[in-house]
Protein backbone atom coordinates (compact mmCIF):
# COMPACT_ATOMS: atom_id res chain seq x y z
CA UNK A 1 0.00 0.00 0.00
CA UNK A 2 1.66 3.56 -0.58
CA UNK A 3 1.52 6.03 1.60
CA UNK A 4 -1.19 8.03 -0.80
CA UNK A 5 -3.54 5.35 0.45
CA UNK A 6 -3.22 4.41 4.45
CA UNK A 7 -5.01 7.81 6.08
CA UNK A 8 -8.14 7.24 3.54
CA UNK A 9 -8.12 3.79 4.06
CA UNK A 10 -7.76 4.26 7.88
CA UNK A 11 -10.87 6.88 7.98
CA UNK A 12 -12.91 3.88 5.55
CA UNK A 13 -12.44 1.21 8.08
CA UNK A 14 -10.53 -0.80 5.39
CA UNK A 15 -7.28 -2.89 6.29
CA UNK A 16 -3.99 -0.33 5.75
CA UNK A 17 0.14 -1.59 6.18
CA UNK A 18 1.09 0.54 8.56
CA UNK A 19 -1.24 2.76 11.08
CA UNK A 20 -1.75 6.35 9.55
CA UNK A 21 -0.64 9.25 11.63
CA UNK A 22 -0.71 13.06 10.94
CA UNK A 23 -0.77 15.72 13.10
CA UNK A 24 -3.00 18.35 14.70
CA UNK A 25 -1.17 22.19 14.00
CA UNK A 26 1.52 20.00 12.28
CA UNK A 27 1.99 22.93 10.11
CA UNK A 28 3.29 25.44 12.95
CA UNK A 29 5.60 27.47 14.86
CA UNK A 30 7.67 24.74 16.11
CA UNK A 31 9.48 24.17 13.13
CA UNK A 32 11.67 26.61 11.88
CA UNK A 33 11.00 26.83 7.79
CA UNK A 34 7.30 28.25 9.19
CA UNK A 35 8.85 30.40 10.87
CA UNK A 36 10.53 31.91 8.16
CA UNK A 37 7.67 31.45 5.63
CA UNK A 38 5.89 33.37 8.92
CA UNK A 39 8.37 36.17 8.62
CA UNK A 40 8.14 37.07 5.30
CA UNK A 41 4.41 37.23 5.78
CA UNK A 42 4.61 39.98 8.47
CA UNK A 43 1.04 38.90 9.97
CA UNK A 44 -0.75 35.91 10.90
CA UNK A 45 -3.87 36.56 8.86
CA UNK A 46 -1.60 37.55 5.52
CA UNK A 47 -0.52 34.19 6.00
CA UNK A 48 -3.70 32.56 5.63
CA UNK A 49 -4.83 34.87 2.54
CA UNK A 50 -1.84 34.45 0.59
CA UNK A 51 -2.41 31.22 -1.43
CA UNK A 52 1.45 30.98 -2.28
CA UNK A 53 2.39 31.19 1.23
CA UNK A 54 -0.52 28.65 3.07
CA UNK A 55 0.51 26.40 0.50
CA UNK A 56 4.31 26.85 1.24
CA UNK A 57 3.13 25.92 5.02
CA UNK A 58 0.93 23.36 4.50
CA UNK A 59 3.41 21.27 2.26
CA UNK A 60 6.53 21.69 5.14
CA UNK A 61 5.58 19.16 7.54
CA UNK A 62 4.97 16.93 4.64
CA UNK A 63 7.94 16.84 3.54
CA UNK A 64 9.96 16.71 6.75
CA UNK A 65 8.02 14.37 9.07
CA UNK A 66 6.75 12.30 6.61
CA UNK A 67 3.23 12.45 7.53
CA UNK A 68 0.26 10.59 6.07
CA UNK A 69 -1.99 13.49 5.28
CA UNK A 70 -1.56 17.40 4.83
CA UNK A 71 -4.12 19.58 6.63
CA UNK A 72 -4.60 23.15 4.88
CA UNK A 73 -3.31 26.05 6.56
CA UNK A 74 -5.52 28.17 7.68
CA UNK A 75 -7.85 29.37 11.05
CA UNK A 76 -10.91 28.18 11.78
CA UNK A 77 -11.77 32.26 12.35
CA UNK A 78 -11.35 32.91 8.15
CA UNK A 79 -15.07 32.28 7.64
CA UNK A 80 -16.72 33.92 10.73
CA UNK A 81 -14.97 37.27 9.77
CA UNK A 82 -16.65 37.31 6.48
CA UNK A 83 -20.15 36.68 8.15
CA UNK A 84 -19.43 39.87 8.93
CA UNK A 85 -17.34 39.82 12.50
CA UNK A 86 -14.00 42.06 12.56
CA UNK A 87 -11.07 39.98 13.12
CA UNK A 88 -7.43 40.82 14.53
CA UNK A 89 -4.69 38.67 15.36
CA UNK A 90 -2.63 40.31 18.02
CA UNK A 91 0.83 38.93 18.82
CA UNK A 92 0.76 36.67 21.45
CA UNK A 93 -2.59 37.33 22.33
CA UNK A 94 -4.56 35.02 19.90
CA UNK A 95 -7.58 36.71 17.89
CA UNK A 96 -9.87 39.21 18.78
CA UNK A 97 -13.60 39.47 17.47
CA UNK A 98 -15.93 42.07 17.82
CA UNK A 99 -18.87 40.28 19.74
CA UNK A 100 -21.80 39.61 18.75
CA UNK A 101 -24.48 39.02 21.82
CA UNK A 102 -27.96 39.96 20.63
CA UNK A 103 -30.75 39.96 18.29
CA UNK A 104 -29.71 43.05 15.76
CA UNK A 105 -25.98 41.66 15.72
CA UNK A 106 -26.95 38.01 14.80
CA UNK A 107 -29.55 39.29 12.35
CA UNK A 108 -27.35 41.66 10.55
CA UNK A 109 -24.77 38.55 9.89
CA UNK A 110 -24.49 36.48 6.86
CA UNK A 111 -23.59 33.39 5.07
CA UNK A 112 -20.61 34.72 3.01
CA UNK A 113 -20.59 33.92 -1.27
CA UNK A 114 -17.91 31.40 -0.24
CA UNK A 115 -16.33 31.47 -3.75
CA UNK A 116 -16.59 35.23 -3.96
CA UNK A 117 -15.34 36.39 -0.15
CA UNK A 118 -13.13 33.42 0.47
CA UNK A 119 -10.96 32.24 -2.84
CA UNK A 120 -8.21 32.41 -1.29
CA UNK A 121 -8.54 29.75 0.70
CA UNK A 122 -9.90 27.25 -2.25
CA UNK A 123 -6.78 29.00 -4.38
CA UNK A 124 -4.46 27.91 -1.62
CA UNK A 125 -6.27 24.19 -2.13
CA UNK A 126 -5.92 23.80 -5.54
CA UNK A 127 -2.00 25.09 -5.21
CA UNK A 128 -1.51 22.22 -2.42
CA UNK A 129 -3.01 19.33 -4.47
CA UNK A 130 -1.01 20.37 -7.71
CA UNK A 131 2.64 20.74 -5.47
CA UNK A 132 1.26 17.23 -3.60
CA UNK A 133 0.98 15.37 -7.00
CA UNK A 134 -0.68 12.53 -5.09
CA UNK A 135 1.68 11.80 -2.65
CA UNK A 136 -0.23 12.07 0.60
CA UNK A 137 -4.28 13.37 0.59
CA UNK A 138 -5.50 16.89 1.79
CA UNK A 139 -7.56 17.23 4.54
CA UNK A 140 -9.95 20.57 5.03
CA UNK A 141 -11.01 21.97 7.59
CA UNK A 142 -13.42 24.33 9.67
CA UNK A 143 -14.64 25.20 13.16
CA UNK A 144 -17.72 23.37 14.52
CA UNK A 145 -20.66 25.49 15.16
CA UNK A 146 -20.41 25.17 18.65
CA UNK A 147 -17.36 26.54 18.96
CA UNK A 148 -17.12 29.12 16.08
CA UNK A 149 -20.41 30.91 18.39
CA UNK A 150 -18.32 30.41 21.67
CA UNK A 151 -15.48 32.98 19.52
CA UNK A 152 -18.06 35.12 18.41
CA UNK A 153 -20.21 35.58 21.38
CA UNK A 154 -17.01 36.11 23.99
CA UNK A 155 -15.33 38.04 21.42
CA UNK A 156 -11.70 35.91 21.99
CA UNK A 157 -10.38 32.81 23.62
CA UNK A 158 -12.72 31.79 26.33
CA UNK A 159 -12.09 31.04 29.67
CA UNK A 160 -15.18 30.41 31.63
CA UNK A 161 -17.41 31.05 28.64
CA UNK A 162 -19.95 33.30 30.99
CA UNK A 163 -21.13 35.34 27.55
CA UNK A 164 -21.76 32.40 25.84
CA UNK A 165 -23.88 30.18 28.21
CA UNK A 166 -25.68 33.67 29.06
CA UNK A 167 -26.92 33.16 25.49
CA UNK A 168 -27.62 29.54 25.89
CA UNK A 169 -29.45 29.79 28.64
CA UNK A 170 -30.91 33.21 28.83
CA UNK A 171 -31.91 33.44 24.95
CA UNK A 172 -31.42 29.94 23.68
CA UNK A 173 -33.89 31.26 20.62
CA UNK A 174 -30.96 33.68 19.70
CA UNK A 175 -28.56 30.99 20.15
CA UNK A 176 -29.94 28.76 17.58
CA UNK A 177 -30.21 31.41 15.42
CA UNK A 178 -26.62 32.37 15.45
CA UNK A 179 -25.80 28.51 15.43
CA UNK A 180 -27.92 27.80 12.38
CA UNK A 181 -26.23 30.93 10.41
CA UNK A 182 -23.05 29.06 11.65
CA UNK A 183 -23.91 25.99 10.39
CA UNK A 184 -25.34 27.02 7.17
CA UNK A 185 -21.62 29.10 6.58
CA UNK A 186 -19.93 25.87 7.28
CA UNK A 187 -21.57 23.43 4.79
CA UNK A 188 -20.69 26.26 2.26
CA UNK A 189 -17.41 26.54 3.28
CA UNK A 190 -16.79 22.77 3.64
CA UNK A 191 -18.44 22.25 0.16
CA UNK A 192 -16.55 24.46 -1.54
CA UNK A 193 -13.20 23.11 0.04
CA UNK A 194 -14.01 19.51 -1.41
CA UNK A 195 -14.76 21.14 -4.84
CA UNK A 196 -11.53 22.87 -5.25
CA UNK A 197 -9.64 19.26 -3.97
CA UNK A 198 -9.57 18.84 -0.10
CA UNK A 199 -9.94 14.77 0.28
CA UNK A 200 -10.96 14.91 3.62
CA UNK A 201 -12.72 17.12 6.29
CA UNK A 202 -12.08 17.97 9.80
CA UNK A 203 -14.55 19.98 12.42
CA UNK A 204 -12.77 21.26 15.60
CA UNK A 205 -15.07 21.83 18.18
CA UNK A 206 -12.33 23.03 20.24
CA UNK A 207 -14.60 24.32 23.01
CA UNK A 208 -17.34 21.50 23.10
CA UNK A 209 -16.41 20.12 26.35
CA UNK A 210 -17.45 23.07 28.33
CA UNK A 211 -20.91 21.67 27.63
CA UNK A 212 -22.64 19.94 30.06
CA UNK A 213 -24.28 16.64 28.05
CA UNK A 214 -27.88 18.08 28.49
CA UNK A 215 -26.58 21.16 26.32
CA UNK A 216 -24.07 19.52 24.15
CA UNK A 217 -27.29 17.25 23.22
CA UNK A 218 -29.13 20.77 22.40
CA UNK A 219 -26.39 23.28 21.32
CA UNK A 220 -23.97 20.98 19.70
CA UNK A 221 -25.06 17.86 18.00
CA UNK A 222 -27.75 18.93 16.11
CA UNK A 223 -25.45 21.32 14.16
CA UNK A 224 -22.50 18.70 13.47
CA UNK A 225 -24.99 16.48 12.41
CA UNK A 226 -27.25 19.27 9.73
CA UNK A 227 -23.57 19.67 8.63
CA UNK A 228 -22.52 16.07 8.42
CA UNK A 229 -25.41 15.26 7.00
CA UNK A 230 -25.39 18.04 4.11
CA UNK A 231 -21.18 17.38 3.55
CA UNK A 232 -21.55 13.46 3.09
CA UNK A 233 -23.01 13.18 -0.81
CA UNK A 234 -19.73 15.10 -1.51
CA UNK A 235 -18.01 11.84 -0.62
CA UNK A 236 -15.24 13.27 1.27
CA UNK A 237 -14.89 11.71 4.53
CA UNK A 238 -15.17 13.57 7.82
CA UNK A 239 -13.57 13.55 10.81
CA UNK A 240 -15.35 15.66 14.20
CA UNK A 241 -13.46 16.37 16.76
CA UNK A 242 -14.74 17.01 20.04
CA UNK A 243 -11.97 18.64 22.55
CA UNK A 244 -12.47 17.55 26.21
CA UNK A 245 -15.50 15.87 25.07
CA UNK A 246 -14.64 12.29 26.82
CA UNK A 247 -18.33 12.34 28.09
CA UNK A 248 -19.69 13.43 24.91
CA UNK A 249 -18.02 10.72 22.62
CA UNK A 250 -20.98 8.25 22.87
CA UNK A 251 -23.25 10.53 21.08
CA UNK A 252 -21.06 11.95 18.90
CA UNK A 253 -20.78 8.07 17.68
CA UNK A 254 -24.35 8.73 16.52
CA UNK A 255 -23.84 11.96 14.10
CA UNK A 256 -22.41 10.43 11.46
CA UNK A 257 -18.55 11.46 11.37
CA UNK A 258 -16.41 8.32 9.55
CA UNK A 259 -13.87 9.74 12.42
CA UNK A 260 -13.81 11.03 16.09
CA UNK A 261 -11.01 12.54 17.30
CA UNK A 262 -9.86 11.90 20.63
CA UNK A 263 -7.63 13.95 22.76
CA UNK A 264 -5.80 12.90 25.53
CA UNK A 265 -8.14 12.82 28.38
CA UNK A 266 -9.70 9.32 27.58
CA UNK A 267 -7.85 6.05 26.23
CA UNK A 268 -8.81 4.94 23.18
CA UNK A 269 -9.83 1.62 24.65
CA UNK A 270 -12.22 3.33 26.79
CA UNK A 271 -13.07 5.38 24.06
CA UNK A 272 -13.71 2.52 21.92
CA UNK A 273 -15.87 0.87 24.24
CA UNK A 274 -18.27 4.09 24.10
CA UNK A 275 -18.38 4.46 20.43
CA UNK A 276 -18.73 1.13 19.05
CA UNK A 277 -16.95 -0.15 16.44
CA UNK A 278 -18.89 1.32 13.39
CA UNK A 279 -16.16 4.56 13.28
CA UNK A 280 -12.34 4.96 13.14
CA UNK A 281 -10.87 6.95 16.04
CA UNK A 282 -8.11 9.00 15.77
CA UNK A 283 -5.75 9.91 18.76
CA UNK A 284 -4.34 10.53 20.80
CA UNK A 285 -0.75 11.37 22.59
CA UNK A 286 -0.68 14.28 25.09
CA UNK A 287 1.33 17.16 23.08
CA UNK A 288 3.27 16.74 25.78
CA UNK A 289 4.87 13.64 25.65
CA UNK A 290 6.36 15.13 22.33
CA UNK A 291 8.94 16.61 25.02
CA UNK A 292 10.42 13.77 26.19
CA UNK A 293 13.18 11.86 24.85
CA UNK A 294 12.80 9.27 21.94
CA UNK A 295 12.36 6.14 23.97
CA UNK A 296 9.23 7.58 26.59
CA UNK A 297 7.56 8.82 23.25
CA UNK A 298 8.20 5.08 21.61
CA UNK A 299 6.56 3.64 25.27
CA UNK A 300 3.66 6.23 25.32
CA UNK A 301 3.16 5.87 21.44
CA UNK A 302 2.72 2.04 21.26
CA UNK A 303 0.63 2.35 24.25
CA UNK A 304 -1.83 4.27 22.29
CA UNK A 305 -1.76 1.75 19.21
CA UNK A 306 -2.17 -1.11 21.86
CA UNK A 307 -4.86 0.33 22.90
CA UNK A 308 -6.08 1.12 19.12
CA UNK A 309 -5.99 -2.95 18.85
CA UNK A 310 -7.25 -3.88 15.46
CA UNK A 311 -10.19 -1.50 15.06
CA UNK A 312 -9.52 1.34 12.33
CA UNK A 313 -7.25 3.83 13.68
CA UNK A 314 -5.48 6.90 12.68
CA UNK A 315 -2.71 8.07 14.91
CA UNK A 316 -2.53 11.81 16.22
CA UNK A 317 -2.00 14.14 19.02
CA UNK A 318 -4.66 14.74 21.40
CA UNK A 319 -4.46 18.21 20.28
CA UNK A 320 -2.30 20.58 18.32
CA UNK A 321 1.41 20.26 18.58
CA UNK A 322 3.05 22.62 20.89
CA UNK A 323 5.27 25.89 19.95
CA UNK A 324 8.42 24.53 21.87
CA UNK A 325 8.42 20.95 20.75
CA UNK A 326 11.72 20.04 19.22
CA UNK A 327 10.72 18.42 15.12
CA UNK A 328 13.11 15.93 15.58
CA UNK A 329 10.89 14.39 17.89
CA UNK A 330 8.10 15.15 16.02
CA UNK A 331 10.22 13.29 13.20
CA UNK A 332 11.04 10.76 15.97
CA UNK A 333 6.90 10.36 16.35
CA UNK A 334 6.02 9.66 12.79
CA UNK A 335 9.42 6.91 12.39
CA UNK A 336 8.02 4.79 15.83
CA UNK A 337 3.94 4.64 14.48
CA UNK A 338 4.95 3.73 11.77
CA UNK A 339 7.30 0.83 12.30
CA UNK A 340 5.30 -0.41 15.13
CA UNK A 341 1.87 0.05 13.46
CA UNK A 342 2.85 -2.26 10.47
CA UNK A 343 0.25 -4.95 9.44
CA UNK A 344 -2.72 -2.95 11.27
CA UNK A 345 -6.06 -3.47 10.24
Amino acid sequence: MSRADRFLQALAGQPVDTTPLWIMRQAGRYLPEYRATRARAHDFLTLCKTPELACEVTLQPVERLGVDAAILFSDILIPVEKMGVPLTFAEGEGPRLQPVRDAAGIAALRVPDVEGELGYVLDAIRLVRRALDGKVPLIGFAGAPFTLLSYVVEGQTGKQFAETKRLLFAAPELAHRLLQKIADTTVAYLGAQVRAGAQALQLFDSWVGQLAPEDFSAFAAPYVKQVIDRLTPLGAPIIYFANDGAMLLGEAAKLGAHALGVDWRVPLDRARAQVGDQVTLQGNLDPCVLFAPPEVIERRAADVLRRAGDRPHVFNLGHGILPPTPPEHAEALVEIVHRLGQRRS
